[in-house]
């Protein structure tokens, strides 16, 4: 594939994904928690966990899948940059939380291969789960997808701020750098 072939299938990609974005904002997130759902997931590091032991803190909330080479990687650095934006005391104390659509694929290997090549600490958890609950998560967290004949995925790029009990406080889908509004709707869960 040439330059100009990559660079124009990276705007389709962010296109397309803008619009999904777009989509997801049309509605009030949902008022009850993600928690609820009775989901086991596996880490990159092979720990089996239900995504209600996410409770107590703040979490940055988004799906991906390792062999995505335009949007999942963008998805990636918003998240780095979100975090760094935070004040030092709120920054250690949130959660970054990364749900692959690719389960036959993200083997635990691969997800913890993918955490090193993205800088994903022990605060981050790249994980996995069957296909079903991937799909509920998805649906729960407002996040589009389909799996296309290639093997490659269609979805929107969205991340999601859940409060300490797993409810929807804000979302964005913008790309890159953090985005100002979505930072701020983090500090309100740190006062009090």
């Amino acid at each position: 594939m040439n330059r100009l072939e990559n660079i124009s299938r990276r705007h389709f990609l962010l296109a397309g994904a803008a619009f999904a974005s777009t989509a997801a904002f049309a509605s009030d997130p949902p008022g009850n928690s993600i928690y609820k759902l009775n989901a086991r997931l596996i880490d990159q590091d092979g720990r089996d966990f239900e995504l209600s032991s996410l409770r107590g803190k703040p979490v940055l909330a988004s799906m991906f899948y390792t062999s995505c080479d335009m949007v999942c990687p963008m998805i990636f650095e918003t998240a780095q940059a979100t975090l760094r934006a935070l004040p030092p005391a709120e920054r250690k104390d949130v959660h970054m939380l990364m749900v692959s659509f690719d389960p036959a694929r993200d083997t635990v290997a691969v997800l913890k291969d993918t955490a090193q090549k993205r800088g994903a600490d022990a605060q981050w958890s790249l994980a996995r789960t069957d296909d079903a609950t991937t799909r509920k998560i998805a649906a729960l967290l407002g996040i589009q997808y389909r799996k296309l004949s290639n093997g490659e995925f269609n979805h929107s790029s969205l991340l999601l701020l859940l409060d300490r009990e797993g409810r929807i406080a804000a979302r964005t889908g913008k790309l890159g750098p953090a985005d100002p509004a979505f930072v701020k709707r983090v500090h309100p869960l740190f006062a009090g």
